[in-house]
């Protein structure tokens, strides 16, 4: 799923797990209750990574797996959609854009109507994640542009799903850090 916060990704996310039959995979859903409601600096990322670890293997078992993270960066999609191939899988990207006001409405009614399932997201940290954002060109949402093999000696799936979590907070994305 790629889109900002508010787009509707989560819902999305459940419905294609439900038609699919796929593990979904929500950071948020994981950080509210192992953290106290809160966002310990680099943990996000920590439980990222953990939670494509999964992925990954869930999809070699023969599952689908539905990640609900948002993917900001074309670099951080370009990362997972080679990983998936490495599991044998593909990485098709459902982009769900989102109007600024649009955005604001559906996040103050989420924090108004259901907080305990979200992290609160404030005017400027919005407009600081749309700045920040990189909406997927067409070649992106229909699969290409193909993914280059890392070069040779390169130290493995470990190291790239480790990698691949520093992405995010490279790209600067709030509430990632």
């Amino acid at each position: 799923m790629v889109g900002l916060p508010g787009a509707g990704k989560t819902t999305r996310a459940e419905a294609l797990a439900r038609t699919h039959r796929a593990l979904r995979l929500t950071p948020d859903e994981w950080m509210i209750p192992l953290f106290d409601g809160t966002q310990p600096d680099g943990k996000r990322d920590l439980l990222e990574g953990l939670l494509i670890r999964v992925a990954l293997e869930t999809l070699r078992l023969g599952t689908s797996v539905v990640l609900d993270f948002g993917l900001w960066s074309h670099d951080e999609r370009s990362a997972l959609r080679w990983l998936a191939a490495t599991a044998g899988a593909t990485c098709p990207i459902i982009y769900l854009p989102v109007s600024a006001d649009v955005q604001r409405a559906r996040i103050a009614h989420r924090q108004a109507t259901a907080p305990h399932t979200t992290f609160p997201i404030s005017d400027t940290e919005v407009t600081y994640g749309r700045d920040l954002f990189e909406a997927p060109d067409p070649t992106e949402l229909h699969g290409g542009p193909p993914i280059p093999d890392p070069p040779p000696g390169w130290p493995g799936l470990t190291v790239v799903s480790v990698l691949l979590v520093g992405i995010a907070a490279a790209a600067g994305c709030p509430g990632r850090q």
